[in-house]
């Protein structure tokens, strides 16, 4: 492999990669943050030999991409973690990061060329919207991007991700979070995590809010995987805020 396999991407191999596993192929994408604000310094730790990290695209602020790592090829982005019960998330998924410190905005130029890489790569290796997820939802122990800053309604708006709007019945928090997908971790550590994808303004102790708002999304999420549900609520925001 010598060249991008995206349209426009610039090719600058990572030496961190390796097989995946058990003949897996991409059945996820996980969306990262750098948590740097300079993409050469990125670049540089994710093709350090040392470093032993990398990931398969990245997305500059001017949304300039780069490819480090094959598609087919099990890239070191998403580490100890697991999602719907599913650990080695590595050898299941694609992992893309965004050049962002964590404190900034995500500006727009970035945030297209991300839509248009998602696109490219969900129709390629058949991935739903319901399989992009951040890094904070695989790993909420121990990550928190791409944050609360990141605008997964855009991306849901586009057919790219679930967002449903509304709010459920006030079930239990961790039963919601279990249908959702999320690993087991320490109860604060999968309220973050689950606010920063689902409700960046939730603050404080959990909240009848935030326990309705779980089970809306667990609705919907279970709906988009064809796993049933009692009622069916968009997978697009329509650009309100729930509560």
């Amino acid at each position: 492999m010598t060249g991008a396999q995206v349209a426009g991407a610039r090719w600058c191999p990572s030496p961190n990669f390796g097989p995946r596993r058990d003949g897996a192929t991409p059945s996820l994408i996980v969306v990262h943050y750098t948590g740097m604000t300079c993409a050469q310094a990125a670049l540089e730790r994710l093709c350090d030999p040392l470093a032993e990290v990398s990931a398969h695209y990245m997305i500059d602020r001017d949304g300039s991409l780069i490819q480090m790592v094959r598609d087919e090829d099990r890239a070191w982005h998403a580490g100890a973690g697991a999602w719907r019960g599913m650990d080695d998330i590595n050898s299941r998924s694609l992992g893309v990061e965004l050049v962002n410190d964590g404190f900034q905005p995500f500006p727009l130029p970035q945030m297209q060329a991300l839509e248009r890489l998602l696109a490219v790569l969900m129709a390629r290796w058949d991935i739903a919207p319901v399989d992009v997820i951040a890094h904070s939802d695989m790993a909420p122990e121990r990550k928190e991007d791409p944050g609360p800053r990141f605008d997964w309604r855009a991306l849901a708006r586009q057919g790219l991700a679930v967002w449903p709007d509304g709010a459920g019945d006030d079930l239990p928090f961790a039963a919601s979070l279990d249908r959702i997908g999320y690993p087991a971790a320490e109860g604060d550590k999968r309220l973050q995590g689950f606010r920063f994808r689902f409700r960046p303004w939730g603050q404080g102790a959990e909240t009848v809010a935030d326990r309705r708002r779980a089970a809306c999304v667990a609705r919907a999420m279970q709906h988009a995987r064809g796993e049933g549900g009692r009622s069916r609520p968009p997978l697009a925001a329509s650009g309100h805020s729930p509560p």
